[in-house]
């Protein structure tokens, strides 16, 4: 993966660090070890990263109440009845639901959670984690009320009474009351996760989002040697952050980096939360909203461009992405090679793309949300705004480089998941036959760009990562079958990972 796209038979690895690439026998007769591994002519390729993933949502995730492929809001009552028998919780936390999956593009109200569970707080998070259905006993611990009101978030209200639908910021007020679990069983949660993202050959993440205790937990479990993955951390933008961030700058430990701040820039458009320029098609009037004020934002980019932080910002609709670029714009005639990030770039005036290479712009794009939002993703924004509507290609052309991710726990952690739909545009069912908008696909080699070199590009990492050469980190995977795409999807797994040139999963050690 590295500018000539060369391929080679053999490395040596001495130290954890690969110190010559070439052809077999080369490698053979200059170098001697005890230890010589046969790949049996399989693909061997950089470790893979994952340019936006949750590593802290999705161990919450498996540790709440799973409502993941609910087809109904009755198997959704359902799984909450079933999870509290077993769970018998003084506070019900789930995630998951998708109102899409049940046939209609309806919001949910908390008139069933109210029957079953009267006085028991439930508290049930949306796919995207930018809604909550919420019961009357939640509201009521958080004191929420028709009066209630709340920056950069709906309280949805129906007769003048809260529906416990709760979208944005609006969620951040229940926040404080829900409790967290146990350490030891959120360590058994970080080890699944680890290890299903070895399986796949994800040797690192760029954390979308942290808070300045997590910075504690990721260490801990680093210096134990349990956290083998490469982490690239973004600092929610608080006051403990901004403090850690002033005092420490660019921050290494081990394979923890931090070097940048996330900022909320608007929701989800599955929830109606992503900030348009024009109103929804099908909520005539509404047109979403911003989460982070413009002068926040502007408050955070200057302290970025201060200290030498990225500034990575969560932007879905297009009216965001245009204020974003504008507010990147600023920056880029001062610093040629900021890499400030716009995170999903999910919605952009066509007219605006160009500029993410005119500002020097870093897309960060996750292709499997093109192909889960393919149900409802038109008849949210018509037909003429769907022409910069999940644009990878577009982007690519315009930038040079995508960072590719999931968005998991979102989307799955498979990689060859979001392969498919990048280069095919179909989800792993092959729909729909011919491709969601697939003049916008990008080719394989782009997307595994995506996830290897260009990934390490958009965190600083690219003499280090992202490429098999002399010099860097020996980080790789060897898979099970070739890496190829088809009109077909067809399953991959890593046969072997390593990470500095040590192995952390084997296939056939199982």
């Amino acid at each position: 993966m590295n500018e000539k796209n060369a391929v080679m038979d053999a490395m040596a690895v001495k130290d954890g660090k690969i110190i010559e690439v070439g052809a077999e026998q080369q490698i053979l007769n200059k170098y001697q070890s005890e230890k010589i591994i046969d790949a049996k002519g399989k693909d061997i390729y950089p470790g893979l990263t994952d340019a936006h993933g949750h590593i802290l949502s999705y161990i919450h995730q498996k540790l709440n109440l799973d409502l993941v492929g609910c087809k109904s809001y009755d198997e959704v009552i359902k799984r909450v009845e079933e999870y509290q028998i077993k769970k018998n919780r003084k506070i019900i936390i789930g995630r998951g639901w998708d109102q899409s999956l049940w046939g209609t593009n309806d919001l949910p109200t908390n008139d069933l959670l109210n029957k079953i569970l009267p006085s028991t707080p439930i508290c049930l998070y949306r796919i995207d984690g930018h809604a909550a259905l919420v019961n009357d006993a939640m509201l009521e611990l958080a004191g929420i009320s028709s009066s209630t009101k709340v920056d950069g978030g709906i309280i949805e209200l129906k007769e003048n009474k809260p529906t416990g639908l709760l979208i944005d910021n609006a969620m951040n007020l229940i926040s404080k009351y829900l409790p967290d679990y146990p350490e030891k069983e959120k360590l058994t949660a970080l080890e699944e996760i680890q290890n299903e993202l070895f399986q796949f050959g994800i040797t690192g993440v760029h954390e979308a989002g942290i808070e300045f205790k997590d910075i504690a937990f990721f260490k801990k479990y680093i210096e134990k040697d349990i956290l083998k993955l490469n982490l690239y951390a973004m600092l929610i933008a608080s006051e403990e952050n901004i403090k850690f961030a002033k005092k420490n700058g660019t921050f290494k430990f081990k394979n923890l980096s931090i070097r940048s701040f996330k900022v909320f820039g608007d929701g989800a458009l599955g929830s109606r939360g992503a900030f348009l320029k024009k109103h929804y098609d099908d909520h005539p009037g509404h047109f979403g909203m911003l989460t982070t004020s413009p002068l926040e934002m502007q408050k955070v980019a200057k302290l970025c461009e201060d200290i030498g932080y990225q500034m990575n910002t969560h932007a879905i609709g297009d009216s965001t992405n245009s204020i974003l670029l504008k507010l990147y714009e600023a920056v880029y005639s001062k610093n040629k090679d900021h890499r400030w990030r716009i995170e999903h770039a999910q919605v952009v005036d066509p007219k605006e793309i160009a500029w993410f290479g005119k500002f020097g712009v870093f897309p960060s794009v996750q292709p499997t949300h093109a192909v889960s939002d393919q149900r409802w993703a038109k008849t949210r924004l018509g037909e003429e705004r769907m022409k910069g509507a999940y644009a990878y290609k577009s982007l690519l052309k315009s930038y040079g480089m995508l960072a590719i991710g999931t968005d998991f726990p979102i989307e799955l952690t498979n990689p060859f998941l979001t392969i498919h739909a990048a280069v095919q545009r179909k989800d792993k069912n092959n729909f729909p036959a011919d491709g969601f908008y697939e003049n916008e696909a990008i080719n394989l080699e782009e997307c595994l760009k995506g996830m290897t070199i260009w990934a390490a590009f958009a965190s600083f990492d690219e003499n280090r990562l992202g490429s098999i050469e002399a010099g860097k980190e020996a980080t790789f995977v060897i898979f099970e079958k070739p890496i190829e795409s088809s009109k077909a999807y067809s399953e991959n797994f890593a046969w072997k990972t390593f990470i500095r040139g040590k192995n952390v999963y084997a296939s056939d050690e199982l």
